[in-house]
């Protein structure tokens, strides 16, 4: 069957494709990258100055840099860039737009100036590099005082973005809809996605005259609801930043079957596995992963929950002695460190994917914010859409639904 690939895909083939090709150099490459999340710190409301923690993926197969550029009319200080996977820094250094193309981004802006990164290892097929840039910009015109407000008034091409408020202000408006909540130190965070295909024209005011926030977060709401701290937490957790991302495959309807990948970064200390539990219902065939920052192959099991019982393992949540999970022995992580692994798996659920008359019938409660159905070749959504459906939840779930054959 011919499937359409998605864009992070197609990228990935057409960089093979060039660098296994003789007539074309590295630099010919076009820089690709994806995953991009942008926190704003907001700084002293009289230095015009905030603090930039930008988290990216560079996925240029083979490439040993990755270029990020310097916004004109801002001015950079401060800056730090750190390998993702070991949490080592990395070597870096400002070029112009004409040595930032011939080294590797032939796209970039002539009239920019370019943060080049010298990645830990060359982005390996397949795989990819993660770094997190640290740095301060100072920009008036962005961040400024309006009598007693303060203004973060600034154009956001990023998808994923969040901005951290000076302790002890209040947020008075936001013009994007937007996530509230307090950070660890208590000052007021506004998080958001883009979901549209322009840059999000963002403008936040805030005041003066809050106390430190808290979260404490009640463990029932309400006598007939209940809600434990667990599933509060993955309602309340920053969704902009949640690393998961699936996209999923449905094959011939007949089969009642469909295959996805899973991108999850672990980084909590000393995990050494990852519990992939298969829902009720659904039957699990073909699992494999790779770990994305090396390109190296896992091993991987599919057991029931009596042989997890016996080995010692702890799936994190209840299973049956029936129950299937897909376990992935992972490099155990050390702290300050994390590893982004690709789990690829093939589903059966006649109740959840199946054909009445001429609509494929696409029935799955979404729990991450950022999932892509490809359907089969030749269908198209109720609402006309195209073979790749992009699916972003802002609230907890989301249950997806029809399409044409």
């Amino acid at each position: 069957m011919i499937r359409r690939m998605t864009r992070p895909q197609l990228a990935a083939v057409l960089a093979i494709l060039f660098f296994a090709s003789p007539g074309f150099a590295q630099s010919s490459v076009r820089q690709t990258q994806e995953d991009d999340y942008t926190r704003y710190e907001l700084l002293g409301p009289d230095s015009a100055q905030f603090r930039i923690l930008y988290e990216v993926t560079a996925t240029t197969a083979g490439a040993p840099y990755f270029f990020n550029a310097i916004r004109r009319g801002s001015v950079a200080t401060d800056e730090r860039v750190t390998d993702l996977m070991t949490g080592l820094p990395l070597k870096w250094e400002v070029v112009n737009g004409k040595q930032a193309r011939a080294e590797g981004h032939p796209t970039a802006d002539l009239e920019t100036e370019w943060l080049k990164v010298h990645l830990a290892r060359p982005v390996p097929k397949g795989g990819e590099g993660r770094v997190l840039i640290d740095k301060t910009y100072k920009d008036a015109k962005s961040y400024f005082r309006d009598g007693d407000t303060i203004v973060f008034d600034r154009s956001l091409g990023i998808r994923r973005n969040a901005v951290v408020l000076p302790a002890g202000y209040r947020l008075i408006s936001c013009n994007v809809p937007s996530q509230v909540m307090a950070t660890d130190d208590g000052r007021v965070m506004i998080t958001f996605m883009n979901t549209s295909a322009a840059a999000a024209p963002l403008v936040i005011r805030a005041k003066p005259g809050l106390a430190p926030l808290t979260q404490k977060l009640p463990t029932t709401r309400g006598a007939s609801a209940p809600v434990t701290m667990a599933s509060q937490a993955v309602r309340l957790s920053d969704r902009a930043h949640q690393d998961r991302e699936i996209v999923y495959f449905p094959n011939d309807p007949a089969t009642h079957s469909f295959s996805l990948y899973h991108d999850y970064t672990e980084s909590r200390p000393g995990v050494g596995h990852y519990f992939n539990v298969v829902r009720a219902g659904s039957s699990v065939s073909n699992p494999s992963a790779v770990l994305l920052d090396t390109g190296e192959v896992l091993k991987v099991e599919t057991l029931s929950g009596a042989d997890l019982k016996k080995r010692g393992l702890d799936a994190g949540e209840p299973v049956t002695d029936t129950t299937q999970i897909v376990v992935i022995a992972v490099p155990a992580v050390k702290q300050g460190q994390s590893v982004r692994l690709r789990i690829t798996e093939t589903y059966t659920d006649a109740n959840r994917y199946l054909l009445e008359g001429d609509e494929l019938v696409w029935d799955r409660a979404f729990g991450r914010p950022r999932n892509a159905v490809v359907l089969p070749a030749g269908s198209r959504s109720r609402l006309g859409l195209p073979a790749y459906v992009s699916i972003c939840s802002s609230s907890a779930f989301c249950e997806c639904n029809r399409f044409s054959a």
